[in-house]
Parts: structure tokens; sequence; C-alpha cells
């Protein structure tokens, strides 16, 4: 999808302790990146997580797929710039779609990484799915340049 696509976008510099004997980001690190964005993003649309989200609507969201294309190596000291959005709102489900660029004056032709979590909407006590709150909804739609499926 289009870099443009996306309107959080969270910045982060490589760290010492992130890469390997190579010089290179460890695989791991990537999944971090992505839950850095995703924090940025709640913050973004003003449900900052935890209590905006599970406080507000008596809810949580459990991740139930995660997915990691690599495409490139990020390496130490560099920094990156980690788009996420909104790709899909189903009943009780919400996909995050990830890019992860370096973050260059001249935008990289493409990414280092592509991403993908899938988080379910559940009753706490029961774990049982429960529909995606309708203010949810209404804010990740007012949020996104581009709508979500359905």
């Amino acid at each position: 999808m289009p870099r443009e696509d996306f309107v959080c976008s969270r910045r982060l510099r490589v760290r010492w302790a992130e890469v390997d004997m190579q010089g290179v980001v460890f695989n791991g690190h990537y999944f971090t990146y992505l839950d850095t964005a995703v924090a940025q993003y709640w913050r973004s649309i003003g449900l900052p997580y935890p209590a905006g989200y599970v406080d507000r609507y008596a809810a949580d969201l459990y991740l139930r797929k995660a997915t990691l294309e690599y495409l490139g190596s990020a390496r130490y000291d560099e920094v990156l710039a980690v788009g996420c959005r909104v790709g899909r709102l189903g009943r009780t489900s919400m996909t995050f779609n990830f890019e992860i660029y370096r973050d260059e004056p001249e935008p990289a032709a493409a990414p280092l990484a592509t991403a993908e979590l899938v988080y379910v909407n559940a009753e706490p006590s029961t774990m049982n799915p429960a529909p995606l709150p309708e203010d949810l909804r209404s804010r990740v739609a007012n949020y996104e340049r581009v709508a979500p499926q359905a």
C-alpha cells in the first residue's frame, strides 16, 4: 500500500541491544516496533491503552494473529518510521496493517518489513468475543485516510 495511506507513523532509532552480531536488527524486535506503533495509534484516536479502551468499553483486545514479512534489513542507529493503520474492522475483530521504512529525507521505495496484527474484542471475564464498540468504529473512521474494509 502507498506510504501516504498511513496517517499514524511512529519514528524510532534502532538501539545497540536490538541488533545481532552482523549489526542487523534481530527479527523478534520488529514485533516490539509494531507494538510501539499500535500504542501511538491508540493515543492518536483518543483511546490511550489500556485505560482508554478497557475502562471505557469494559472489554479488551486480544491478539489472535501476527504475521510479519521481512523485505530488508534495518541496522544499528538507523531511524525507522513504522506506519500503522486499521485495514479492517470486522464484527468482533480489527486488523492493523504496518509498514516499516528507513526514515530518510527521500522516502525509500520499498518497506523493510510489512506486518499484520489481528485483535479480537472480548469480554475479559469470559473471554467471549464481543462486538467492537460503535464509538471505536467512529474514531477509526474519522482518523484514517483510507476507510478500513468491513
